[in-house]
């Protein structure tokens, strides 16, 4: 193939243009010890240090790298590309210990990398002459060098570590398929064929051990996790729980097995790396555990919260009970509850909180032998905790595969069929349709889908039906599965290798123009460096090598979308921004498979092409239909119609080079076929877009408007998002104007000129010049004023002899000096701005409302910002790339805090309907692993407890309700009205559906009700309405709705568990606590018995409302026995009448948790609860604040609020279907 020098030029060095500098990398925790350092290495000057952390801490090569190196002879190949060597005999006179060291330039990884390619190129055949296969090289280092390009993880840790280094290893029981041969052969080495590929799909059959079963699947997920890669599969050929044995017995069911994946999984580290296994979970939605699955992590979730709780109320009430032991007068029996009020108290306390009894009674037999403190290992919340590494289901990423049946099952309220997965097979040999094991409802098992992803963020949906009208290659089968991120569908045991273009490489800011001719250059030279990765690679199984040499599927993608849109000044949510993605994935995709018609022109078309000609030409014509957005009739074969380029929005260059592209690749495709199955996907771009330096990732938008910039001797600085300064002067802007608005974002970072808080204020309180000047040098990489001004910035000698604190002060991380100098709030919170900068564009100067939408983030920006791009936003824009993606892309949709299951099933909804073949959801503070502190900008927890207490220090802590309610038990029944007003609620627990209808009185009060259950003529249903009549009966005798509820709610029995179809109760614990639940919240307002606030109330006809007519009479001959008077709290809770409250003010209720300390000096290790005991006790509550307020500024910065578990810093941010840190690069996913 003719390659052109369009990049690097004519010179024969590629690194000519380009200036390089000297770094050092050093990674640490937040605790300041350090994880990675490394000095000396060679990077291009233009890249940021987070590029070069990355660079050199996961992708350097860190042993095996001789000093001296020779070139290995082979025939026909120019000397410059022949594999190289350790030169032992050169190396003698070096010390053992030094002949071999680690990459430490650039240079050496990128020359690894494009050699290695262009060497397996030019092996097979792939160049015309030397010259092409020079320039290749030329230009693939010039584009790694300058950030342009960037191929998968695994590329970078294990391509051409045998052809620069001769570095191998033994065999991993890796496969290839020999590219001259074709001939299936077992690799020899570890790295002569490296492992390139980042995404595979493997199969599993129902069978335990055999090859292809299930535990070989364990297997051959270890052997792609060791390198990197990361693999998904497809469980539903898994007989179900209870499924009857060949040999006899009942199958297990497929959860069993799930749960061995997902510890086999997380047991296992990638690529050298602490990054998490990959892996992807799919299943049917026909599967007969299907519910089960559903709802796993959910269930995972709460185990978490139950240690976490459980563990830390063990602590606490035990100690507790062992105290009160010692609080006792000496003539009395310590141990004897009865003569010890103390402890009968704590032993009290400790069963209302359901410790166990033998733990109760345990402790106090421990404190007979003089014990005094007991400590019980406590759990929390964070990822990698052992909370977390207790429970299942943490180690994937869960996906559910829905066809069109269902999701018309789902729109017409029609059945679902489960099926047993032998009667599948049995139905499919003898030709018939197989019997359904189950039925239940569409909507019901919907219902768990959205609840289980607002609760957990999993399962993801798949397009099952979607994803198969645009399957090139149907006479291979169906598509059934997806790699852990999304973004490749194909065949089961088959591989992709990814490469992402930095689409802001390719625009001109000057020109404000798109480079088209050089985006196409890319496209072609990254198309035939992920097909030559096919040919030189490896692979885990003899099924996948076969199957990749015999489709040969690519994954070539994009990063930087969000960032291009942001340059050009077009807001992320609009039309313009689809018709622009649409165009660019248009010339990405089909220009992509023009270059694969080339190479198929010269090297022959993949080996499966044949018997797939028509069907991949079908879709090849689809696509190009969408690039002319033609009519939906139109299209072949497609039940759902894709989002065409819209030509009223698209600039015309680009728009026209789209259609040329289509119109390029279909003609050459129809004369010469294709060399490969699929070309494109868009991928996470995790770790590679931190090197390429990209603000987005995939079609994602930015995350935030200002960045913390790492320097290269530790330390950040803020700096506004590059894509903001060319987008205002493209929207005529002045320089003067720009700059305000800047500083508006980012700050002065300093105090001079700053209102309130300033030098001259600072010195009235007894400010040196010297302090103030070291306050300055800390402003300008503050987030927030208040961080600077601390003991370490004054000095502790300063701010004990001159401002007067103490050391308890200096030592309490909540104490704020700047309030206790006597500044205010509102004057602290100026200065902030002023200082450190709002860290959003709304309320600007200069900047008009009508721009706001170019600037919005995926989350809000700063503690001031309101505005976020919305979840149909980022849908519709999945929707516009989709028709131009050979497997699909890679995205999660997030959705604020307070979003509903209503929302999460319109996304899903509406992600069908626009044709996106995959989607998962992501709402904000639903893992515990990412606390609900920080999501809302409401005041600090300081400024909470300011205001709680002022309000508490008011005279009267409890408000007398104006009007008197009376309660009255009266002789006779008071009768409804023969018209009446109610309401009927359907829900389903279990397998028992209960209609729930009422009666109310003119005034609102619930006068009656009925249950109906669906079993007509049992004795159940039977029960429940003569308890439906008795209840009505009191209810009309004047017994209050609240005596009801307290004496039914929490009532224990069958049919039990999982609310569906009630907007409020999603659990109960039997049939009459949800009835009495549901009347609780719609008639009395008690949303503490929901699990669901709603904003607006269903209805509003609380049992206590006042008669329109107060002289209305509502009783005949009425004979009171009994009144009372209820005194309301101050807040909105409803009444309660089961205490007689008084005008005397309620003392607060104390915190049974503090305690002082006692000593002892007896300590006892290992005692009976498995436990550390000691003497000396402290019970302390734990103060959370600090780690809570660290969270909420990285929730302020744009970050996730999510730990990295490498590096432990606070700096993830959504990553497609993963999380990645920009601080150490770590991430989650495969690329």
């Amino acid at each position: 193939m003719k390659i052109d020098r369009l990049f690097a030029g004519e010179s024969n060095s590629p690194y000519d243009k380009i200036e390089f500098d000297k770094r050092t990398s050093v990674i640490r925790n937040p605790d300041g010890s350090i994880v990675f350092e490394m000095i000396d290495i060679v990077v291009p000057k233009a890249w940021s240090q987070v590029a070069t952390d990355i660079l050199a801490q996961k992708y350097f090569r860190k042993a095996g790298v001789p000093k001296v190196l020779k070139r290995v002879h082979e025939d026909g190949m120019p000397v410059w590309l022949q594999a190289s060597a350790p030169d032992l005999d050169a190396m003698k006179d070096i010390s053992e210990t030094e002949r071999y060291t680690s990459e430490t330039d650039c240079r050496q990884v990128f020359n690894r990398l494009a050699g290695c390619w262009t060497y397996w190129g030019w092996k097979h055949g792939y160049f015309n002459t030397e010259e092409d296969a020079s320039a290749f090289y030329n230009e693939h280092c010039y584009m790694l060098a300058m950030q342009m390009a960037a191929p998968n993880s695994p590329q970078w840790f294990n391509t051409g570590l045998n052809w620069a280094y001769g570095i191998s290893g033994p065999s991993q029981g890796h496969y290839y398929v020999d590219g001259t041969t074709g001939v299936l052969t077992q690799s020899q080495d570890a790295y002569t064929h490296p492992q390139p590929h980042a995404c595979f799909i493997q199969s599993v059959s129902d069978d335990l051990v055999n090859e292809g079963g299930i535990m070989d699947l364990w297997v051959r997920e270890a052997r792609l996790f060791k390198y990197g890669s990361g693999t998904g599969s497809n469980f539903s050929n898994i007989r179900g729980s209870s499924e009857p044995l060949s040999g006899g017995g009942r199958s297990s069911g497929l959860m069993s097995f799930l749960k061995i994946g997902d510890r086999s999984a997380g047991a296992i580290k990638s690529g050298g790396t602490t990054r998490r296994a990959a892996k992807m979970v799919t299943l049917d939605l026909d599967h007969p555990d299907i519910e089960e699955y559903i709802n796993w992590k959910v269930v995972e979730e709460q185990k978490v919260a139950d240690l976490v709780t459980g563990s830390k109320l063990m602590n606490i009430h035990l100690n507790n009970v062992i105290k009160a032991c010692y609080e006792v007068h000496p003539e009395n029996d310590p141990y004897d509850k009865k003569q010890n009020k103390h402890l009968a108290k704590a032993i009290s306390d400790a069963r209302k909180s359901l410790i166990p009894e033998n733990y109760i009674d345990r402790v106090i037999h421990l404190a007979k032998l003089g014990v005094k403190e007991i400590h019980i290992p406590t759990y929390d919340t964070d990822w990698n905790s052992e909370a977390y590494l207790t429970v299942s289901g943490q180690n994937s990423n869960n996906s559910v595969r829905a066809t069109n049946e269902f999701m018309k099952a789902v729109e017409n309220d029609g059945l679902w069929n489960l099926y047993w997965r032998i009667e599948l097979s049995k139905a499919k040999k003898e030709g018939r349709d197989p019997v359904a094991c189950k039925k239940i409802k569409a909507r019901d098992l919907w219902e768990q889908i959205a609840y289980s992803a607002w609760a957990c963020a999993d399962p993801g949906m798949q397009y099952h039906t979607t994803i198969n009208e645009w399957h090139t290659c149907p006479a291979g089968g169906e598509i059934k599965a997806s790699n852990p991120c999304s973004e490749y569908m194909f065949l089961d045991d088959t591989a992709c290798n990814l490469a992402s273009l930095n689409l802001v490489k390719f625009h001109n800011t000057e020109k404000a123009e798109f480079d088209i001719a050089a985006y196409r250059h890319a496209v072609r030279l990254w198309t035939i460096v992920l097909e030559i990765s096919v040919l030189m690679a490896q692979f885990p199984s003899k099924e996948i090598a076969r199957l990749s040499y015999d489709y040969r599927t690519l994954g070539l993608g994009y990063a930087n979308l969000g960032a291009l849109l942001m340059l050009q000044g077009i807001p992320y949510d609009s039309s313009e921004s689809l018709a622009i993605t649409g165009a660019l994935t248009g010339i990405l995709h089909m220009h992509s498979y023009a270059t694969s018609a080339e190479m198929a022109k010269e090297l022959g078309t993949f080996p499966r092409f044949k018997e797939n000609e028509q069907s991949m030409l079908r879709v090849i014509r689809n696509h190009r239909r969408a690039a002319y957005n033609v009519p939906n009739e139109e299209y072949e074969a497609l039940s759902i119609f894709p989002v065409g380029i819209n030509k009223k929005y698209c600039p015309a260059d680009l728009l026209k080079a789209a259609r040329e592209d289509a119109d390029h690749a279909l003609d050459l495709g129809e004369r010469y076929g294709y060399r490969n199955a699929q070309v494109t996907v868009i991928a996470p771009t995790g770790t590679i877009g931190l090197v390429m330096d990209c603000d987005t990732t995939g079609v994602e938008p930015d995350f935030a408007l200002v960045k913390f910039k790492k320097l290269a001797g530790g330390g950040y600085f803020k700096i506004i998002n590059e894509s903001v300064p060319p987008a205002l002067k493209k929207m005529g802007y002045t320089e003067n104007e720009i700059h305000d608005l800047i500083k508006y974002c980012t700050g002065h970072g300093s105090l001079i000129g700053c209102p309130g808080i300033n030098p001259q204020s600072l010195q009235e309180k007894g400010f040196t010049t010297d302090v103030i000047t070291q306050v300055e040098k800390s402003l300008p990489a503050a987030f927030d004023i208040s961080f600077v001004f601390n003991k370490y910035t004054l000095g502790a000698d300063f701010c004990k002899d001159t401002l007067g604190f103490t050391d308890e002060q200096l030592d309490d991380y909540s104490f704020n000096i700047l309030k206790t100098l006597g500044f205010t709030r509102e004057q602290i919170e100026e200065a902030n701005d002023y200082v450190c900068g709002t860290m959003t564009v709304e309320g600007a100067p200069h900047l008009r409302e009508e721009h706001y939408p170019v600037f919005d983030c995926a989350s809000k920006c700063g503690k001031k910002g309101t505005r976020f791009i919305s979840a149909d936003a980022h849908i519709k824009i999945m929707a516009a790339a989709q028709p131009f993606i050979s497997g699909a892309i890679s995205k999660t949709i997030n959705l604020p805090n307070e979003a509903t299951i209503e929302d999460m099933k319109h996304a899903y909804l509406l992600s069908w309907k626009l044709g996106i073949k995959a989607n998962a959801l992501y709402r904000d503070g639903s893992k515990l692993s990412q606390p609900l502190n920080s999501v809302s900008g409401e005041d600090s927890f300081e400024n909470e407890t300011e205001e709680l207490a002022e309000t508490m220090s008011k005279p009267n802590d409890i408000i007398r309700i104006a009007e008197r309610i009376i309660h009255r038990y009266i002789a006779k029944r008071r009768k409804l009205p023969f018209r009446r007003r109610g309401y009927t609620q359907k829900a389903k627990i279990g397998t028992h559906s209960v209609y729930l209808r009422t009666g109310d009185y003119e005034n609102g009060q619930l006068g009656e009700i009925f249950i109906d259950m669906h079993r007509e003529g049992a004795a159940f249903r039977s029960l429940m309405n003569c308890f439906a009549i008795a209840v009505s009966l009191g209810l009309q005798h004047g017994v209050p709705l609240e005596e009801f509820v307290d004496a039914f709610v929490y009532t224990r029995f069958e049919p039990n568990g999982i609310v569906i179809g009630n907007p409020n109760i999603k659990m109960t614990t039997s049939l009459i606590d949800y009835i009495f639940r549901e009347l609780a919240v719609t008639y009395l307002g008690r949303n503490d018995l929901s699990h669901i606030s709603q904003d607006t109330e269903m209805r509003t006809s609380p049992i206590d409302s006042i008669s329109k007519l107060d002289n209305e009479t509502d009783y005949e001959d009425e004979e009171i026995y009994s009144e009372r008077f209820i005194d309301e709290p101050v807040n909105n809770n409803p009444p309660r009448v089961d205490h007689f409250l008084t005008n005397q003010p309620v003392k607060p209720v104390q915190n049974s948790t503090q305690g002082a300390s006692v000593s002892s000096q007896q300590t006892i290790s290992g005692g009976p609860l498995g436990i550390q005991m000691t003497g000396a006790a402290t019970i302390k509550n734990v103060n959370l604040s600090e780690e809570k307020d660290k969270i909420k500024q990285a929730k302020q910065k744009g970050y996730t609020g999510d730990i990295c578990q490498s590096c432990g810093s606070l700096t993830m941010v959504r990553n497609g279907t993963c999380l990645k840190c920009i601080t150490c690069g770590d991430t989650s996913g495969c690329s």
